[in-house]
């Protein structure tokens, strides 16, 4: 069984990366429905289960089949790089409630429909505003003050690696980088999927001028796309490090770097080995962002690190002094 997607000339410049907060929001209800498949989710899984319960967790659950398939009107396409969660929830309220029973039929396949989206489903439009107040809930409560901040810094690492491997490999070590199921020709994109119990039909899509929207997340262990291959074409892939997400920063061992620099300013060198921003670092390190900025002017000021804008944010990296410094 294969997906095969088709380039023509100038798809290839067209296709661009992009992550989603509302989407790795959707794909987190992966791990309630089946939490033995996401090992490293565990500990978030345990320090979010109170707030989660006190939410309308028969729906959030039921959105997601036994398959963990998901409906595509629930992670459309995202128009631009770096959606914010509001922009794409504003977009689900604007679906279509006639569509729900198709897509939920799809994803659930053979699997019987739960009573939430059985009875759900008898007002599509009521219940179309259900599940995005029930998702915003989830988003608020659940994700946005600790966990987010943490998954924002491994897909903005995985983009910035990417980049790197484009730069180096060019597309088809690209594409091979993403899933070792990919391979890529020049002209066909192709990913093959092992027999399971979830097969997918051979598919063909043609990228024809739409672009190819390319997203890591921290929800997958293989490549996929959306069940309806007509919709505009997007590669979902599994992100770099995700199985960083649970851990801790590790303590500055190196005790010669830590009385030259200081305690504070030692870990953040270390653990910039990868960009991030000065609100992402605070709330990896529980402090605030005016601390830590001042940590990081004074590690810049000493060409210990450099800066780049990433939309509205800047982002730090160890410079070259920084590496040979950390060693």
């Amino acid at each position: 069984m294969m997906i095969e997607f088709r380039f023509v000339v100038g798809d290839l410049a067209r296709t661009s990366f992009a992550y989603s907060p509302f989407q790795e929001a959707v794909y987190s209800l992966r791990t309630w429905r089946d939490p033995a498949r996401y090992p490293h989710q565990r500990p978030w899984l345990r320090r979010l289960a109170p707030a989660f319960a006190r939410l309308d967790t028969e729906l959030l659950t039921g959105l997601i089949a036994p398959s963990l398939w998901i409906p595509d009107f629930l992670t459309p396409r995202p128009d631009r790089p770096r959606p914010g969660f509001e922009r794409q929830l504003d977009e689900l309220s604007r679906t279509d409630p006639a569509l729900l029973a198709g897509e939920f039929t799809a994803a659930y396949g053979r699997a019987p429909l739960p009573p939430v989206v059985r009875d759900g489903l008898a007002d599509p439009a009521a219940f179309l505003d259900r599940i995005c107040h029930a998702l915003a809930a989830y988003w608020h409560s659940c994700l946005a003050p600790d966990w987010w901040p943490r998954a924002h810094t491994i897909l903005e690492a995985d983009l910035a690696h990417r980049g790197k491997v484009l730069a180096e490999e060019g597309a088809r070590g690209l594409f091979a980088s993403l899933d070792p199921r990919l391979t890529f020709n020049g002209e066909v994109l192709t990913l093959v999927k092992k027999l399971d119990r979830h097969p997918w039909p051979k598919a063909d899509i043609r990228i024809g001028g739409r672009g190819l929207v390319v997203l890591p997340t921290l929800f997958a262990a293989g490549a996929h796309t959306s069940i309806d291959y007509t919709l505009p074409p997007m590669l979902v892939y599994p992100a770099r490090g995700r199985g960083t997400i649970s851990e801790t920063p590790p303590p500055v061992t190196d005790e010669a770097l830590t009385r030259l620099l200081g305690a504070a300013r030692a870990r953040l060198l270390h653990l910039l080995g990868e960009p991030a921003s000065t609100t992402e670092l605070a709330h990896l390190l529980a402090v605030t962002p005016g601390a830590v900025s001042q940590h990081l002017a004074v590690l810049y000021d000493a060409g210990l690190l450099t800066r780049a804008r990433s939309g509205r944010s800047v982002r730090y990296v160890r410079s070259e002094l920084g590496e040979r410094l950390c060693g």
